[in-house]
């Protein structure tokens, strides 16, 4: 059994290690939404199914891609595989799903020199979707453009936070 044919024009890629990664993948899609990325999510085992992960990098930066998002659990040698057969900036997530993170941690931020693998936060599929957004951003004025005023956006409700609680701690 194969993927069904990834689209063209693809901006990322992400790879789940195992279907317990599915919550991680569901919160990259509003991101991925809200910046027009158009993303191909399969689940593809460095382990168990390393024949087809070996087809569907290549076939992923063909069809377009400019990043990859592995997620993986356990010993996470996922994000380390995909970054071994591309060029591609390859984005590692470490999930809890197994509750051993840290061996998930270890495994990605540890990379052996010459192959980097770019590490967000475990369960951090919200920032690792932004990290690829801004890889798209290098070559979309458009996305870049919808990049800066999310930025601004985060900015704005960062004062208005503060000048709230200012409010409330001085009794106003």
């Amino acid at each position: 059994m194969s993927d069904t044919h990834l689209p063209q024009n693809l901006d990322v890629l992400v790879v789940l290690g195992s279907i317990s990664d599915k919550a991680v993948a569901e919160q990259m899609l509003p991101v991925f939404e809200q910046f027009d990325i158009t993303a191909h999510i399969a689940v593809c085992s460095a382990h168990r199914d390393h024949e087809r992960l070996a087809r569907l990098v290549p076939e992923a930066e063909a069809a377009g891609c400019v990043s990859v998002i592995a997620v993986a659990g356990k010993s996470a040698h996922l994000p380390g595989v995909c970054a071994a057969l591309t060029t591609m900036p390859v984005i590692g997530v470490p999930a809890m799903n197994s509750g051993i993170w840290q061996d998930a941690l270890y495994s990605i931020v540890n990379m052996p020199p010459g192959i980097p693998v770019a590490c967000v936060g475990i369960d951090a599929g919200r920032n690792a979707a932004l990290l690829a957004v801004q890889h798209v951003a290098i070559g979309r004025p458009a996305v870049k453009q919808k990049l800066t005023e999310f930025r601004d956006e985060l900015r704005e409700n960062n004062r208005r936070d503060s000048a709230k609680l200012q409010q409330e701690l001085s009794g106003k």
